[in-house]
Formats: structure tokens, sequence, C-alpha cells
């Protein structure tokens, strides 16, 4: 696990999220403010949620993943950082029919100020995309935002090259699986109700994407 800088022996450790989790820190800092209620979708080892919930103490965050086997390790990185600001994991599959049309009556929170989900889309079908809209659109606060990370592909920009490559990788792994335009994220996201309000270009060819509520 990985603990203010220090790699200790773990089992469940992604040098992905450890790599990207201060760039995306940085943007969330700016994005949020001082205080609110968070979800985090598919949270995987838990890095990036102990990490976020350390640096921003005003937030109380609920993880959670459509694999319960991930949640000890979740619960580790929390544990280990000393939190109280993290909640017991949740099973949330956004494909099933309680996060698109009904009330989540396990969560504590009917509403949130913020969900967040890293790199699920291009590992997940292209359904989840849409699903993953419908729901967080009834579950935002009127001011709330969805905060998305990942590699996505863009109609009038070239792709990079490691982006081609990681898009054909996933393609032969899993046919349902791939890199996903963001124009069509953000139609999705229109559909439901959300409207893309910033994009930030990361680091290794990433977009941070924030929807939120259309303007009134």
């Amino acid at each position: 696990m990985l603990l203010d800088g220090q790699l200790l022996a773990h089992p469940f450790f992604s040098p992905a999220a450890d790599r990207n989790k201060e760039v995306i820190l940085l943007e969330l800092q700016r994005l949020l403010p001082a205080h609110g209620v968070a979800l985090e979708i598919a949270s995987g080892t838990g890095q990036h949620i102990a990490w976020f919930a350390k640096a921003l103490p005003g937030w109380l965050w609920t993880p959670s993943d459509m694999h319960a086997g991930e949640f000890a390790t979740i619960v580790a990185y929390s544990t280990a950082a000393g939190l109280c600001n993290v909640r017991v994991p949740h099973v949330l599959d956004v494909l099933s029919h309680s996060w698109q049309e009904s009330p989540l009556t396990d969560l504590e929170d009917a509403r949130f100020d913020v969900i967040y989900c890293a790199n699920m889309l291009h590992i997940a079908p292209l359904a989840a995309c849409a699903a993953l809209m419908q729901g967080a659109a009834k579950r935002l606060t009127p001011k709330g935002q969805l905060v998305l990370y990942g590699p996505y592909l863009e109609e009038d920009v070239a792709a990079s090259k490691g982006n081609v490559a990681f898009d054909a990788s996933l393609r032969s792994s899993n046919p349902d699986w791939g890199l996903r335009r963001r124009e069509e994220v953000e139609l999705a996201a229109r559909q439901a109700g959300l409207w893309l309000q910033k994009q930030v270009n990361m680091p290794s060819n990433n977009l941070l994407l924030v929807f939120g509520p259309a303007p009134a």
C-alpha cells in the first residue's frame, strides 16, 4: 500500500492510481468548495478516495464498487491513513436498475455534491456510459457535479500513439471495452440532463471532465 510516499507491501496496489492521484487532487481542490458529500464510483483499490479524503477533510466520502472483493483493500487504505471521513464501501453497479431508476436506499445520502469516477468507462460496456449519466443526474444536488477522469478519444484531436495502442489492447481483450469518444460521453450526459461544464487536459493523454445540471 502507498501512504504518504512510502511503498508498503500490499497485494492490491495500482501504480496508475498512485501516479495520477496528485494531479487529480489539484484539480479537485480548484473545483470543490471546502465542504460537501461525495460518492466515488468504481473505487477499485481505494487509493484515490483515501488520498482525496485526507487532503479534503471537509468532505465526506462514500466509496463503491461492483465487486465487494475490493472492499477490504478500500478499508485498509482509509484505515491506514487514519481517516474518519470515509464511509464503509457499498456495492454499486451502474448498469443495475437500482442505480438507474430506484433510490439508493442502502446509501446514507440520497443526493451528492460530487460523484467521482475514474478509469471505468473504457473497461465497461458502452451502455455503462449512459447508465452512469442517468443515475448521476438523479443523485446530484442542484449544483452538484459529476467528475470523470480517464483516457478519451476526440473527433478533432489526433489520438496519441499510446491511446491508440491502449484502445486496441482493450478491444482485443474484450470487444465491449475500448476508449470512449468524449463527444459520445457528452451526448449521453445531455440526454440525462447533464452538461459539460469543464474539460481539463491531464498528463499522459487523459482528460478530466466535469458535468453538472443544465444551466437555468
